[in-house]
């Protein structure tokens, strides 16, 4: 379920802080969130795989470790990040 290298670099452009930039909390949500959404259709018609749900439930715990800590850190950057993936706050 690894997202193609085109979309992952248009991901990479449209969050990056600045140019060649991989590893800000912003980019690394943004990665994991198009990775859920793509899991999410996965399993709706693969109801039984229960491998793939698995790792779903990692990746967004993972996610919502990354979200509190950009919480903390800049609040700015976060109410405009999840705005922009369209996710809820808790």
């Amino acid at each position: 379920m690894a997202l193609d290298s085109a979309k992952k670099a248009e991901i990479v452009a449209k969050f990056a802080r600045k140019s060649g930039d991989t590893g800000s909390p912003e980019v690394q949500i943004a990665l994991l969130s198009a990775r859920i959404s793509d899991l999410t259709e996965h399993l709706k018609i693969y109801k039984k795989d229960f491998s793939s749900r698995l790792g779903l439930l990692k990746l967004v715990g993972q996610r919502k470790r990354l979200l509190s800590y950009l919480k903390r850190k800049d609040y700015s950057a976060y109410t405009k990040l999840i705005s922009e993936l369209n996710l809820r706050d808790k």
